[in-house]
């Protein structure tokens, strides 16, 4: 059984391409290999036609074939053709997105799973209309947050500031993903990892960092997430 409080977790990142998905879907292996009925969700896509790829990528990482869940589109309410920020992508479709029909869609969800994994889109304050950002459809359903951190140069700043901003909005942080792929200097890698947990620390959260590496998605690794838990 999952915690209270747990059933819906938002998993973030620092910016587009931090590791999300492979997160998100190493996650849900994770818990389902620990007997949790667990399923994931993507707020919205840009850049694909017909299905989500994250969501596709998800289930290959799962062990799990597409589900009648995928196909009716509860899992990813909102697909754009377009590569761009939600709120563009969907304009140029003519379309606006409305939070509360994702969020009736994670609910909806939560009828038949334990736990649902909610994949954000890019960072915090990405704007999914001209009201919403991300960060302000986490805040207003209160969901704990996974923030992804990555290895790229220049990824401590963005960390950072998302940890700020995570506690400027009372959101429990339940730790971050910390990505080395790309990252070539472990270095940096190393040192960026001590100045997160310093600065989760002084924020007042727990600093419950996982590392992950590049994987093969067709033999994925099991991680311990645990320490989310």
């Amino acid at each position: 059984m999952m915690a209270p409080g747990l059933q819906k977790i938002a998993i973030t990142g620092i910016d587009t391409d931090a590791g999300k998905t492979i997160a998100t879907g190493l996650f849900a292996r994770y818990l389902k290999s620990n007997g949790i009925n667990v399923i994931t969700q993507k707020m919205v896509q840009t850049g694909c036609q017909n299905m989500s790829e994250d969501i596709m990528t998800h289930r290959q990482i799962m062990g799990l074939s597409m589900l009648p869940e995928d196909q009716d589109q509860l899992t990813c309410p909102y697909l754009f053709d377009h590569p761009a920020s939600p709120h563009l992508s969907a304009a140029l479709e003519g379309k606006e997105i409305d939070c509360d029909i994702i969020t009736r869609a994670t609910e909806k969800l939560s009828e038949q799973y334990e736990c649902i994994l909610i994949e954000a889109a890019g960072g915090l304050l990405v704007p999914l209309n001209e009201n919403m950002t991300v960060l302000d459809h986490i805040t207003s359903n209160k969901y704990p947050v996974i923030l992804v951190s990555s290895a790229k140069l220049g990824s401590i700043n963005h960390t950072l500031l998302s940890i700020e901003a995570l506690k400027n909005r009372n959101l429990n942080l339940l730790g971050i993903i910390y990505n080395h792929d790309p990252g070539n200097d472990a270095i940096i890698a190393k040192d960026s990892v001590k100045q997160i947990a310093r600065f989760m620390k002084q924020y007042g959260f727990t600093p419950n960092i996982v590392e992950i590496d590049s994987i093969n998605i067709s033999e994925p690794p099991d991680i311990d997430f645990s320490s989310f838990l």
